[in-house]
């Protein structure tokens, strides 16, 4: 914020457009009166001004919620469901603004990722309206004189925080489920990029009963931690860092809250020796998230390439890489857009500037981004390749967030795995081979959430998505995901022999 807040000072008297957040159906300031400007990464600009929420106003919005919880929780499941079906038509229908507003305020390229962001809210909507008739229980065979049953009952007011990478599409994966299950939701946008998801609020709010759904905006040490910790939460939501995620985790301990946490990755890419083809070194782009800035938590941002195979295959991803046209994120042309924000731009330069002063360090293409011309007018990091890499390299074994890919030459299978789970992250991986056997083997025995054999692409709807380790618990995407993270189960047993009124 420190950048965004100078750059205001610098605006001189520009009145910038303000978007209020949404508490108990009503479009609202701040009650303390304080703003949050939200820029343009890729143009360095202030774009608009947000509320910046404090505790005052989570307790506001928790309210709502909490008033709203037993009429919308009492709704038979399927109406809740059209709603929601009904709220998809309108996101698919205003699809192409929604998506230049991400592309705007995220920096995320409109054509690769932002355009396909928005399209997926809808589908979310969609496919989550459709499973309100799936909240259903089990009956016990508990013998002919007891009915036992299991209800799927909703939790209450669920917290939700999300961040700034994908920001729609992950506020939308909390707000779908925990509603279709009878939840209502308060949710904290990321103070980068909440432009997209108050757009996302207003087309809820079109159809919802006032305080069913609330988006507060505001920093995470004064509205994302009051939210967290505020004792009428009865479920926390979280997607972001590690390191925030073991945070939501000791408040919710606090109070005995479950949670859900979809956090970091330090996923590992591998490619078998009989994988040397143009296909595998898309599928390694693609993995590296690189038209995200691989501002992803699934970036496969380490690979384990074949030591046989691992020069030629660095030539030609080289080639593939170099040919991304990195620039205006709202330029139909361009691939990759900017990183979010100063202070994420720098962290990703001090990473290349830590491979570049390695001895044992090949700079296979990128480097630090140029310091003139267009580029240097937004936050655009170059994607970067390093080899000659160790599993060891600091590059190797932190989180990033931005486009440097560290190659490390591998064997033995063996060793590669080890090398492979040898992380406390456990989000995604990626294997290329042409033998089946080879792909499953490694598949079973790669410590992670999800594994792709022989592609490369993103979550879908119906899609079990979580991690293991210290990427995260629960799961989303999914029916089971809904159930397990936004229900909890009620068994009722009836003695169905009780004696007559007469005895």
């Amino acid at each position: 914020m420190d950048s965004i807040e100078t750059a205001r000072q610098g605006a001189g008297a520009a009145k910038l457009p303000f978007r209020p957040m949404l508490v108990g159906g009503d479009w609202l300031p701040a009650r303390g009166g304080g703003t949050i400007a939200v820029e343009n990464p890729a143009r360095r600009s202030l774009i608009a001004e947000v509320p910046r929420g404090t505790a005052e106003d989570v307790e506001a919005a928790v309210a709502a919620a909490l008033a709203a919880f037993p009429a919308w929780s009492r709704i038979a499941p399927r109406d809740r469901g059209r709603l929601l079906t009904r709220i998809a038509d309108v996101l698919e229908a205003d699809a192409e603004p929604l998506a230049r507003c991400i592309a705007e305020e995220t920096g995320n390229a409109l054509r690769t990722q932002a355009r396909p962001e928005a399209r997926g809210v809808a589908e979310i909507f969609r496919y989550f309206g459709g499973l309100a008739s799936e909240l259903k229980g089990e009956t016990l065979a508990l013998g002919e004189h007891v009915l036992s049953y299991t209800r799927r009952e909703p939790i209450g007011v669920v917290g939700a925080i999300i961040p700034w990478n994908a920001p729609v599409v992950l506020a939308a994966l909390k707000i779908a489920p925990a509603l279709c299950a009878g939840n209502t939701v308060v949710m904290k946008a990321a103070e980068d990029a909440p432009l997209g998801v108050l757009m996302l609020a207003e087309a809820c709010q079109r159809f919802l009963p006032a305080g069913v759904l609330n988006v507060l905006t505001g920093t995470g040490a004064e509205c994302g931690e009051p939210l967290a910790r505020h004792p009428d939460i009865r479920k926390l939501s979280f997607t972001g860092s590690t390191s925030v995620g073991r945070l939501i985790m000791g408040w919710a301990a606090e109070r005995i809250v479950p949670v859900s946490l979809e956090l970091g990755g330090k996923s590992p890419c591998i490619v078998y020796p009989d994988a040397d083809k143009d296909w595998v070194v898309e599928g390694v782009i693609a993995a590296m998230r690189f038209t995200r800035q691989s501002q992803s938590c699934t970036a496969g941002s380490r690979l384990f390439l074949h030591r046989r195979i691992h020069d030629r295959f660095l030539d030609r991803l080289k080639a593939k890489v170099d040919g991304l046209k990195l620039g205006d994120p709202l330029d139909e042309a361009t691939d990759i857009g900017a990183i979010i924000n100063r202070r994420q731009f720098e962290k990703v330069c001090g990473y290349v500037r830590d491979g570049l002063a390695r001895d044992d360090a090949r700079l296979v293409t990128g480097g630090l981004p140029p310091a003139d011309g267009p580029l240097a007018q937004g936050y655009f990091a170059v994607p970067t390749i390093f080899a000659g890499a160790s599993n060891d390299w600091r590059l190797a074994r932190e989180e990033i967030f931005g486009p440097v890919l560290v190659a490390i030459p591998w064997e033995d299978e063996a060793e590669m795995l080890r090398m492979a789970n040898d992380s406390h992250y456990g989000l995604a991986a990626y294997v290329f081979t042409h033998e089946i056997g080879a792909g499953l083997r490694t598949a079973h025995r790669i410590e992670a959430g999800w594994v792709q054999v022989n592609q490369a692409g993103g979550q879908v709807p119906g899609h079990h998505y979580g991690g293991v380790k210290q990427s995260g618990i629960g799961r989303e995407f999914s029916l089971e995901g809904m159930l397990e993270s936004f229900t909890q189960r009620k068994n009722v047993s009836v003695n169905l022999e009780v004696p007559s009124r007469a005895a």
